[in-house]
């Protein structure tokens, strides 16, 4: 929830209140004699609704236009509630202004002007993403509509029962669609509401500290970076997410919340995508500046950014998965900058697929070993290895070998974190699709990261400087078949570093910040406090 005037909350009010004050010199001629009998309870509730609903439509720019996306069909709903509600005035103004007349429904909906600004205000505070307006809004419908409701029963005469086959026929879709837009919506509602309570805690959790989105400066273009800390004079983490291009800043907070006590961590969706892909998408829509080159010099200007910012003259670099490949490779070219790496799920060999190859014997040895049929498995792997990179043939031969592969430790604390995430925004769901995409043979995101995807594929640790000028802490899943813990320990014996350690978290897989995140945390907070 954002603090800020909203015009979209202030065009709603006007299209509210302006044929009430009409309405209020055209009543029906014996209105009054219904408004004494109104349910006093129903009437607090309307009250209480109005109450909350009309300062919230203006003080909070969540209700403002954010360009076109996928909630936007919600906002076009919204607005044409609004239209079919100055439409319903239109018609009882040139009326006969009867109690009849202004209890007629319109296109099927009962009450229409008590029902349809309740339906459009709760539409906005979906689109919104605002739980004080769904709340508000329920609570003004349950008045509202429940006052007139009661009035139009005492006005209009009981229509006549349908036959019974027609009921049923007539019934029945409507319990359908009524059921699965309860579901929908009442989803919605939940998860709207969670992170609006997140974000409230978080804020007065990090209230002396710093809990910032922003977009800064890197080298010519805006990237998006997330700063968590309870103390801006601890030293500084800057994360390095996996991929390439598949940020999870949104849902990092569930396991660096064990880190920002001690620790500034900066969360950064890289060039090319995420938020600061779509930031950009009118300069660079086809990633034309992305490389890994370019990657380098953007976390060296970060590093900078951070350095100033936050008066450190050194900070801590730390990598999940091809995060390691981009931040180990930093570390050996900027040593002077850094106090220390932490690389998650190391990447060491990706050149002639030699990990997925890896991966591809060990199962195969134990399917063989097991008795099981791996002529599906041979063929998927020869697929791989003879085609063009897709990931389409990565996730077939994934799905096949994952049998033999499953982690022992089976929790994972990011899935209801990001459902519930309080930084969780269009454009990170808009790139999470794009990436599933991938896996129904769209070649969407392989074309926008195609550059880093061929710098991964060709990458090996060992032809490059293996002398560490600073502390180095590999940490693995026991289990982890992403990045093989083999290849990784055999790396870590070759390196130099003054100091260099590897912890294996058991039985988790190649995320094990997001399994047992307290365990892994606590064996980066040891190395680094050392």
């Amino acid at each position: 929830m954002c603090l800020g005037f909203s015009y979209i909350g202030l065009i709603w009010l006007i299209m509210l209140l302006v044929p009430n004050f009409i309405w209020m010199k055209n009543k029906p001629k014996d209105y009054e004699e219904y408004v004494h009998h109104e349910n006093k309870v129903l009437l607090f509730f309307e009250r209480a609704g109005q109450f909350i609903v009309t300062p919230v439509a203006l003080i909070f720019s969540d209700f403002n236009f954010k360009g076109w996306n996928f909630w936007c069909p919600v906002l076009i709903v919204s607005f044409l509630c609004m239209v079919l509600y100055e439409i319903f005035w239109i018609r009882y103004f040139k009326s006969e202004k009867t109690m009849e007349d202004f209890y007629r429904g319109i296109i099927g909906i009962p009450v229409a002007g008590a029902t349809l600004p309740v339906i459009a205000f709760f539409l906005l505070g979906i689109y919104g993403g605002n739980g004080i307006m769904i709340i508000g809004s329920i609570i003004l419908g349950i008045g509202h509509i429940g006052i007139h409701l009661a009035h139009r029963k005492e006005v209009c005469e009981p229509k006549p029962k349908k036959h019974i086959v027609r009921r049923i026929l007539v019934g029945i879709p409507k319990v359908i669609v009524s059921m699965v837009l309860i579901i929908v919506f009442g989803f919605s509602v939940v998860v709207i509401i969670g992170r609006n309570i997140n974000q409230i805690k978080r804020t007065i959790d990090y209230k002396d500290g710093i809990n910032k989105s922003e977009y800064v400066m890197l080298n010519g273009q805006e990237q998006y970076i997330l700063t968590m800390g309870h103390d801006i004079s601890n030293p500084v983490i800057i994360l390095l997410h996996g991929g390439p291009g598949v940020p999870s800043t949104w849902g990092d907070y569930c396991w660096l919340d064990y880190m920002t006590d001690d620790y500034t961590v900066i969360c950064w969706d890289q060039r090319g995508c995420g938020r600061t892909y779509y930031h950009n998408v009118n300069t660079d829509p086809d990633n034309n500046t992305v490389s890994f080159e370019q990657a380098i010099d953007d976390l060296d200007a970060l590093v900078d950014y951070a350095r100033k910012t936050y008066g450190q003259e050194k900070v801590i670099i730390m990598g999940h998965s091809y995060g390691t490949l981009l931040g180990s490779q930093y570390v050996l070219e900027y040593p002077e900058k850094v106090s220390g790496y932490v690389g998650v799920g190391q990447e060491v060999i990706e050149e002639d697929m030699f990990a997925y190859t890896y991966v591809y014997e060990d199962a195969l040895a134990k399917a063989k070993e097991a008795g099981d049929d791996t002529t599906e498995m041979e063929k998927a792997y020869e697929t791989l290895i003879n085609s063009p990179f897709g990931v389409a043939d990565t996730s077939a031969l994934d799905n096949l070998t994952a049998k033999y592969h499953q982690p022992r430790v089976t929790e994972d604390v990011s899935t209801v974190a990001s459902i519930f995430s309080p930084y969780i925004g269009v454009d990170d769901m808009r790139w999470q699709f794009l990436i599933l995409s991938s896996m129904n043979g769209s070649t969407a995101y392989e074309e926008l990261e195609s550059s880093l995807l061929e710098y991964l594929l060709s990458f090996n640790a060992y032809k490059r400087s293996t002398d560490f000028q600073v502390p180095v802490l590999f940490v693995s899943g026991s289990d982890d078949w992403s990045c093989p813990v083999g290849p990784i320990e055999e790396y870590c014996g070759v390196i130099t570093a003054p100091k260099k350690e590897m912890y294996l978290v058991d039985g988790c897989g190649h995320s094990p910040q997001i399994q047992l995140p307290e365990e892994c945390c606590q064996v980066i907070k040891s190395f680094l406090g050392q």
